[in-house]
């Protein structure tokens, strides 16, 4: 399979401080690649970098072969790489129909002109609705979406996202905050969504990883520690050290079989 996106050590240096220390990453086209790691890992500047919010220090960044590195966020995000964040980015005063129209809005040109007419707007419906219908929100189209609960808006996210036509969809946790019932809606939707599509996502529900993931990278302290399967990366040492402090071997209670169920408690 081709490599849609490709960082060749890849680093990022804050007044002595590093960030993100040589990474490296391939991610297959068509895959759902899972980025994971301990807290402050570097796992949200590594996404800063790939949509252009930060700077390298040095590396580089390669979509679809071109480099990108110096690229802006503006020329990234019509290039096909959509990102979407950790808190909730919606519209919170337009309706979940009209926050969808926003993002159909720009592959007309017409991004930012708010002060049409609904006339021309509703031209967009159509479409709008499709994708609503696509994470199961059509029932809500005429909510503000300020009343939506909070797994709702962030499928909305997932909507706004989708009517951008990305190529590269980058997740930052999002199922993060949510209750049990949410984070199974809304890990089956990235699922559905992905088909046709490459996923990047940040995710620290180990539940959601192993059931969706095609590829795992693993970051600890700004480098890459380890890459696989949920299987490849759940069952190795240094990766058991990394969430719990200890290798599997010496973990109380846990032998090498069972590491996978201990991970899974490390989010």
């Amino acid at each position: 399979m081709s490599v849609v996106l490709e960082t060749r050590q890849l680093t990022k240096e804050f007044k002595g401080f590093t960030a993100v220390n040589n990474v490296s990453l391939r991610v297959q086209r068509g895959h759902i690649h899972a980025l994971i790691g301990p807290n402050g890992a570097g796992k949200t500047t590594c996404f800063n970098l790939l949509t252009k919010f930060l700077v390298p220090t040095s590396g580089q960044i390669l979509f679809n072969g071109r480099d990108i590195t110096m690229a802006r966020p503006a020329r990234i995000a019509r290039q096909g790489i959509i990102r979407s964040f950790q808190i909730s980015a919606v519209f919170p005063h337009l309706t979940v129909l009209e926050n969808v129209r926003v993002g159909l809005q720009r592959p007309l040109g017409n991004s930012f002109a708010f002060w049409q007419s609904e006339k021309k707007l509703n031209a967009l419906n159509g479409r709008a609705m499709e994708l609503l219908a696509q994470v199961d929100l059509e029932q809500f189209a005429d909510t503000v979406t300020a009343d939506l609960p909070y797994g709702r808006k962030r499928a909305l996210e997932i909507a706004t996202t989708l009517a951008m036509d990305p190529e590269l969809m980058l997740l930052d946790e999002p199922t993060q905050g949510m209750g049990h019932e949410d984070v199974h809606r809304v890990t089956a939707l990235i699922k559905k969504v992905a088909r046709g599509r490459t996923v990047l996502m940040v995710e620290h529900n180990m539940s959601v990883i192993s059931g969706i993931s095609d590829r795992i990278s693993v970051l600890q302290r700004g480098a890459l520690l380890a890459e696989g399967t949920y299987q490849e990366v759940s069952s190795d040492p240094r990766v058991m050290e990394a969430y719990m402090g200890t290798t599997a071997g010496t973990t109380a209670g846990t032998t090498a079989g069972t590491v996978p169920g201990a991970l899974e408690g490390a989010h």
